[in-house]
């Protein structure tokens, strides 16, 4: 029995990864795969792929570009959700704030560097031409310590996806100002490049049990009742949530669209240097 482990936030995008597990459809394949939720994101999970506490990491398609960029040994070897990321953008309830235009000179929380958190409030930064060498970061670790920040008014605005926050905006913990979309398809599958090249097989049939249950997700009898109550959420916006994201199954990622999104990141003063895209990918079925 080959022992993997695989990391992923603990939102809605990854419940095909609960589904798959619970039926333990890698077991019969001989493969132990151990989930792990990473409630900081993607700059946790690039820190646990670097050190090895993970060897598969549902990941932000901006963070582990920016990180293998700076010297993470992992390769992408598959887009997992082809659709944006909706980026909320919210205040503490009792903040002064009232606009995203307000925001050029506020503090932000972010996860950690190199998270989404932070690399979206560069790009938000750039789409409302702020100065990006003066934007003011708070490392708050998670969505608990945005709340704590934001609350204490230790932080201004923080940057979260918007369905995972909207509890949080209809309790009046937070006020949503706006939204900033990915500019780009939101989450890939990344692999330790030792995993990889010793366990390819292994790795190419965990991709085909994803695809195979993405591939049906949203037709899944009462999926959004399902995932309401998971994940604490009203009915009528995980409806909306599922109509607006869409699940790659299977489809090979390509050196054109890495670096396409390598190039915007440049634009956005994201990454200082775009590397050759074929030194990000390998893909499974080609």
């Amino acid at each position: 029995m080959l022992n993997l482990k695989i990391g992923g936030v603990p939102e809605h995008f990854n419940y095909p990864w609960y589904l798959s597990l619970k039926n333990k459809e890698y077991t019969k394949h001989n493969i132990n795969l151990r989930w792990q939720d990473f409630p900081g994101g993607t700059g946790a999970m690039c820190k646990a792929l670097r050190e090895g506490d993970i060897d598969i990491a549902i990941v932000l398609t901006e963070g582990i570009i920016k990180d293998i960029i700076a010297g993470n040994p992992a390769t992408i070897t598959q887009t997992y959700v082809e659709s944006p990321l909706i980026w909320g953008i919210h205040v503490g309830a009792a903040s002064k704030f009232e606009k995203i235009e307000e925001l050029a000179d506020a503090t932000i929380a972010i996860s950690r560097y190199g998270s989404g958190s932070h690399l979206m409030a560069i790009v938000n930064a750039y789409n409302h031409n702020w100065d990006i060498n003066k934007l003011k970061f708070k490392v708050i670790g998670d969505l608990q310590g945005g709340i704590k920040a934001l609350t204490n008014q230790e932080a201004d605005y923080f940057m979260w996806e918007h369905f995972t926050t909207k509890p949080l905006v209809e309790n009046g913990t937070f006020r949503h100002l706006g939204d900033c979309p990915t500019p780009w398809p939101c989450f890939v599958i990344a692999v330790r490049n030792e995993v990889l090249e010793n366990n390819f097989e292994e790795i190419q049939k965990i991709h085909e049990i994803i695809n195979n249950y993405t591939t049906g997700f949203k037709e899944i009898k009462d999926i959004d009742k399902t995932l309401a109550v998971r994940y604490e959420q009203k009915s009528e916006d995980i409806q909306k949530w599922l109509s607006i994201t869409d699940w790659n199954v299977g489809k090979p990622i390509n050196e054109k669209l890495i670096a396409d999104i390598q190039n915007k990141m440049l634009k956005f003063n994201v990454i200082e240097q775009a590397e050759d895209s074929d030194g990000f990918i390998r893909n499974m079925y080609i």
